[in-house]
């Protein structure tokens, strides 16, 4: 039964029941969750800003210093919406009124809710970006200690889901770590674009008052301005592109997810999870269901979901009006992002207890035809054949063992020769160590050494260059956590310091 509010109910004055119950409510809860402590860094940033250009009294910032400190953080946490104010922001600037015996008032000076608004969004994303990031570079850590285990582990890698050619598990995995650190680098861009601040445009055009946007930008750690002011209030792809490159980074690990899955079952019996990480069914006892990895993958689709959401979102919103839409759509882009990480963290924990299953790859790889392209490539070097005469002869020698439930390790130089004979006349001068050592799975690792292949030689090297592309994003992200902490730590000095200095 759907229940509809009278008129009455609804009331004559703001805000109507339905609209506070729809949006202003939510939007109430997540910013006490989200964006309470970036709101009161802006203030603070704002008026130290303000008190070094001399647009305000030392007496006024004094009270307004004290005020930002006395907030009772914990009652706004706890706090639920009720109509008395619009939103959080206004609630927090009515406390500091009441706290700061209306000086406060001044503090809105050369500023808009349009450019606090965005800059808060933009530090609140780049947060999550960082730790997004940090749980990221745990998962590249697990992949690369994984890879460096098994350089020489061969397997046979599947394309059109049939097998293909041997490779090793590390050159498997080093494919996945270099598809991830791609991921990496899109947030690593996106959060360059974030880190900008919007503090100083105002509504959209600026202020009359000689404030210091770079003043402000410095004290919020941000690594420089959005240049235009009407850009830095109506400009979203920063967001867009967060959300981009999440929903990037969600399918590219939902592949690799879904392989992983595959490897688990009996049939392909590649690899076993580890206990804490499956379930029991409840009525077969056999079963040792992988779900960590099950909801891995629905995790990702629901966080490409969820960034899909951010940009359809953005999609026909006028130029203009990207401050009041941010309300309804940064929380799909908070969501995606803790979700990322989230899954990021649960799948280095499988990646660092699976076990795999050596002796089936060994085994398996052994009984394949997957290494005869090695044959046909053998036959062009020795013989000095086209490749399509070559490949004739493998497919017409493979073919024939296959109809005859032959084996790999059945094939002979008479049946080599007898297939060269039915395609270009006249047999091969191979012989059979030729032969045995062109359908050795080892020796079809070991001679694709060229950059890139799965030569344990060539891996070892690439694995190399993948650990000094670790060290790098590990300083990278050290430095910008070490900024914002510093830079929250030298905002609340520099105003204790004034505050004591003016008592």
């Amino acid at each position: 039964m759907t229940i509809r509010w009278s008129d009455s109910a609804e009331g004559s004055s703001f805000p109507g029941r339905t609209y506070a119950e729809a949006v202003l409510a939510p939007a109430y809860d997540q910013a006490k969750k989200e964006l309470l402590l970036p709101m009161i860094s802006v203030h603070k940033a704002h008026l130290i800003m303000l008190l070094e250009q001399g647009l305000l009294s030392k007496e006024e910032g004094h009270k307004i210093a004290k005020s930002l400190f006395s907030l009772d953080l914990e009652q706004l946490n706890s706090g639920t919406y009720t109509g008395q104010f619009e939103d959080l922001f206004f609630e927090v600037e009515h406390q500091l009124l009441t706290l700061s015996d209306e000086a406060s008032g001044s503090l809105h000076l050369a500023r808009s809710r349009n450019d606090m608004g965005i800059a808060i969004y933009r530090i609140t994303l780049r947060e999550k970006l960082l730790r997004t990031i940090s749980s990221a570079l745990q998962l590249h850590t697990e992949l690369f200690a994984f890879a460096q285990k098994h350089t020489e582990t061969i397997f046979i890698a599947h394309t059109h889901t049939q097998q293909a050619q041997p490779t090793t598990i590390a050159h498997y995995i080093a494919a996945v770590t270099d598809s991830l650190a791609r991921d990496i680098r899109r947030l690593q861009a996106a959060y360059a674009n974030c880190n900008l601040s919007s503090m100083g445009a105002a509504a959209l055009t600026t202020s009359g008052f000689a404030i210091s946007r770079e003043r402000v930008a410095e004290l919020l750690a941000f690594d420089g301005l959005i240049e235009n002011s009407y850009d830095a209030v109506s400009g979203a792809d920063y967001v867009g592109e967060i959300a981009a490159g999440i929903s990037l980074a969600a399918i590219n690990l939902g592949r690799f997810t879904q392989e992983l899955l595959l490897w688990c079952t009996q049939e392909f019996g590649v690899v076993q999870v580890a206990a804490p990480y499956v379930q029991i069914s409840s009525i077969m006892p056999q079963k040792r269901n992988p779900v960590s990895v099950e909801h891995i993958r629905s995790l990702l689709s629901s966080i490409a979901g969820n960034a899909q959401t951010v940009l359809t979102m953005i999609h026909n919103t006028p130029f203009g009006d990207i401050v009041d839409t941010e309300d309804d759509m940064q929380p799909y882009a908070w969501r995606s992002l803790e979700t990322l990480e989230v899954v990021y963290r649960l799948l280095s924990k499988v990646i660092s207890t699976l076990q795999l299953n050596e002796d089936v790859l060994r085994q398996r790889t052994a009984a394949s035809f997957a290494t005869v392209t090695e044959l046909a490539d053998t036959i062009v070097r020795d013989e000095g054949l086209s490749f399509h005469n070559a490949h004739s002869i493998v497919s017409k020698l493979v073919t024939h063992a296959v109809q005859h439930g032959n084996k790999i390790t059945d094939l002979n130089l008479q049946a080599l020769n007898e297939a060269a004979i039915q395609t270009i006349g006249f047999p091969l001068g191979l012989t059979e160590e030729q032969l045995k050592q062109a359908l050795e799975p080892v020796h079809f690792v070991n001679i694709r050494s060229l950059r890139g292949g799965p030569s344990p030689a060539e891996i070892n090297r690439a694995l190399t260059v993948q650990q000094d592309r670790l060290s790098e994003l590990a300083l990278w992200l050290e430095e910008r956590e070490s900024r914002l902490e510093a830079a929250a730590a030298d905002i609340d000095l520099i105003l204790t310091d004034w505050i004591i200095k003016e008592l």
